[in-house]
């Protein structure tokens, strides 16, 4: 067997892997006929924001989608220059600002176009409909008089209503049912009638946008001008249809290595005791950086070319493996996550372990990572 890699500074470090979200990029524009948006939200779903956006663009994507404007304002500071839309924003928010750094926003009530109208005339504007989820977006009850409201606003000069837009609910589960209906036909034909009511209204939006990741894999129905790709960049498929590739890769050095007879009682609350004499390896790392503590006795890490368990329940700093007889020594990294080329568990495991979804795992994870980005940007775009 080769020797086990070492760590370098003692920390735990996360390598993001820029040539895999260029490759889903690709993927994703090959798939779409329309326009395809890089929705780097969360910080790039926690790869990184300005370096996830310049890759995509360079790719294949030629818009970006955020939800926040502060998120938005904060690529801008970073030089990129792309068209980007905000799309979750409280209707007192500084629509001036986001007029004047060139971002469009979306509309999702009534109160948000009187307050875009008011605050910032001119600006570019995105109706956002609720097509399913009683969530974000303009109830279909309110949807005529706002398409109406929008067009009389237009024809005066106050907004450019330049899109509309819907996200679904239940893109990633084809099955699913809603009074008796396949939710996303009802949710697809809920759009339909949407962009009729605005065409009836006057209005001629040339962006037109319901999928996101699953349904752009799954529903050519769906894409209309626009697709929006937010964890498929990064490696992550809702509709477990497709390979894509995982964008992340986290290590941990081994800090210490014990042996302990039978009955030894680890971390707190001793929710593990050990059945027979073994070796425990520590790791730096825990709930704090990102790992979910709920996966305690489920998660395994590789060390040594084998997967370990973890034992005992997840600190906030430490994490304890079982490694039995291996090889191993402190300053060996165990591989936490990664793409499973060399047999680690992947962020699909973590998501399993957790009884979560692999976007909670990749959006949670803290500032004390190390953080790398392979290759250099400059390479990519």
């Amino acid at each position: 067997m080769s020797a086990a890699p070492r760590a370098g500074g003692g920390v735990a470090r996360l390598q993001i892997d820029l040539e895999a979200v260029a490759a889903n990029t690709r993927l994703f524009a090959d798939r779409t006929g329309g326009e395809l948006m890089a929705v780097v939200k969360a910080d790039g779903f926690g790869h990184g924001a300005t370096a996830i956006a310049r890759t995509a663009l360079a790719h294949g994507a030629s818009r970006l989608g955020v939800a926040s404007l502060a998120e938005a304002f904060a690529l801008r500071a970073g030089g990129v220059d792309a068209p980007l839309l905000s799309w979750l924003n409280p209707g007192d928010a500084d629509w001036g600002a986001a007029q004047a750094a060139r971002v469009d926003v979306a509309v999702p009530s009534p109160e948000h176009l009187c307050a875009v109208t008011r605050a910032a005339p001119g600006s570019r504007v995105h109706l956002h409909l609720d097509v399913d989820m009683a969530r974000d977006g303009v109830r279909a009850e309110d949807w005529p008089d706002v398409c109406c409201c929008a067009a009389r606003a237009e024809r005066e000069g106050q907004i450019r209503v330049v899109g509309v837009m819907g996200h679904l609910g239940c893109a990633g589960e084809s099955t699913h049912t809603q009074a008796g209906a396949a939710a996303n036909d009802v949710a697809r034909e809920r759009f339909a009638w949407a962009l009729r009511v605005a065409h009836d209204a006057g209005l001629r939006p040339v962006d037109r946008h319901l999928a996101a990741t699953a349904a752009t894999l799954t529903d050519r129905r769906t894409h209309h001008t626009m697709s929006r790709i937010g964890a498929g960049l990064v490696g992550i498929d809702p509709s477990k249809t497709t390979e894509l590739r995982p964008a992340l890769t986290l290590t941990a050095p081994v800090v210490t290595i014990r042996s302990v007879r039978v009955g030894t009682a680890v971390g707190y609350g001793h929710t593990w005791v050990a059945e027979r004499p073994t070796r425990l390896a520590l790791l730096p790392l825990g709930y704090a950086d990102g790992l979910p503590r709920v996966a305690s006795g489920r998660a395994e890490v590789l060390l040594a070319g084998r997967r370990c368990p973890i034992v005992g329940l997840i600190s906030m700093d430490m994490t304890v493996v079982d490694i039995g007889d291996l090889a191993v020594f402190p300053g060996d990294l165990a591989m936490v996550f990664g793409p499973g080329d060399a047999g680690e568990p992947t962020v699909r495991d973590w998501a399993h372990w957790a009884d979560t979804i692999e976007h909670e795992i990749v959006t949670r994870l803290g500032p004390r990572l190390n953080r790398t980005v392979t290759p250099p940007l400059s390479r990519l775009i």
